[in-house]
């Protein structure tokens, strides 16, 4: 289809729960080896594990859950009969993940979100007990005694002053909690880690989530510059419901939708998700290409590298193309060979964080 490419060259100039599993996305079937990968993404979390057979087991969620009245018995049953994950916590029913956003698409309500723009919601009174509840459906319990997980973790934004030191204490905290022992790794190095093996782990890798982009150039496997950008996938939507007068989650839901191409909008809807999708990209290229130029721990490459973009941001149709059209326009301080998207760009981190517990 035109402008659905997913990579674009460059010449060398340019606690009472019924909380069934979530479905498996990956996997064969064999036996799993210790240690485990968790990506905690604004807006989805997905768990993994590596099999001896040599493909991932993938487990994913949406990161988000919807309050419903609890005063009449028939809600739990109604739920527990159409098999919908909930939770019963402090007197309050809770529905998780995937469900809750169905639901709240369907009665025109909102989600709540224990995390925004890739932290924990300061204004979330019950963001940390709720995303327990979905992290430990997602990992299950431990096969051993303190088994490893590797879980994602933001960098430091370069937009915006946020702390990153109290969300991977309490992200730590929580693991501990259910019996892991944690150990964080930067998000966009976990992309390089998926996807840039090819490349001897060198180039940059590009989180494309809900709350923000984050940006890893690696070496040879090391970090040398790692930060990100305070805009991301829930700044479209919330922008798209505003113009549109619509719900959020519905605005979530037409950008997600089968067929959504940014370079070919078929109604107003779309046209609102390409315009703001554009105004995204180029957004975060200006930040970074300021970044890279200010910096002096940017590595010196001796030839072009390659960008490679991955997580839910990054899935709509064209996003490739509209990502390279807004790097030629800008003035990039390092030669880029191509611009490609992940083959499975919304498992690329919790892939990379596999692939970082294997090497340790």
């Amino acid at each position: 289809m035109p402008g659905d490419t997913s990579k674009v060259s460059f010449d060398q100039s340019g606690e009472e729960a019924v909380v069934p599993q979530p479905s498996r996305r990956k996997g064969d079937g064999t036996a799993p080896i210790l240690g485990k990968g968790l990506d905690v993404g604004t807006a989805n979390l997905l768990s993994g594990v590596q099999t001896r057979g040599g493909n991932p087991t993938v487990l994913s969620e949406r990161n988000m859950f919807l309050e419903i009245p609890s005063e009449f018995r028939r809600n739990r049953q109604m739920l527990t009969k159409l098999n919908v994950p909930y939770v019963s916590y402090r007197d309050r029913l809770f529905v998780l993940g995937d469900s809750s956003f169905n639901l709240a698409n369907m009665f025109g309500r909102e989600v709540r979100r224990p995390m925004q723009d890739g932290f924990l919601s300061p204004d979330e009174q019950d963001a940390i007990p709720m995303l327990r509840f979905i992290v430990e459906r997602l990992l299950g319990k431990p096969a051993c005694p303190n088994e490893p997980v590797y879980f994602s973790v933001p960098a430091p934004s370069i937009d915006a002053d946020n702390d990153t030191v109290y969300h991977q204490g309490v992200m730590e905290g929580l693991l501990k909690k259910l019996g892991y022992t944690p150990h964080p790794i930067n998000e966009g190095h976990a992309v390089v880690y998926a996807e840039l093996a090819e490349q001897d782990f060198t180039g940059i890798g590009v989180s494309c989530g809900g709350g923000m982009f984050n940006v890893c150039v690696a070496y040879k496997t090391i970090p040398a510059v790692t930060f990100s950008v305070s805009r991301g996938g829930d700044w479209i939507d919330q922008h798209v419901g505003k113009v549109m007068g619509i719900p959020r989650t519905r605005a979530t839901d037409i950008k997600e939708a089968p067929g959504v191409n940014l370079t070919e909008p078929r109604n107003r809807e779309e046209e609102a998700v390409v315009l703001y999708y554009r105004n995204l990209i180029e957004y975060v290229l200006k930040n970074l290409a300021q970044r890279f130029s200010l910096a002096r721990d940017v590595p010196q490459f001796s030839a072009p590298i390659e960008i490679v973009v991955a997580g839910g941001t990054s899935l709509v149709g064209g996003f490739v193309d509209v990502f390279a059209d807004e790097l030629r326009r800008v003035e990039f301080p390092l030669k880029v060979s191509g611009v490609r998207r992940a083959d499975d760009a919304l498992t690329s981190v919790v892939r990379g964080c596999l692939i970082a517990a294997a090497l340790d």
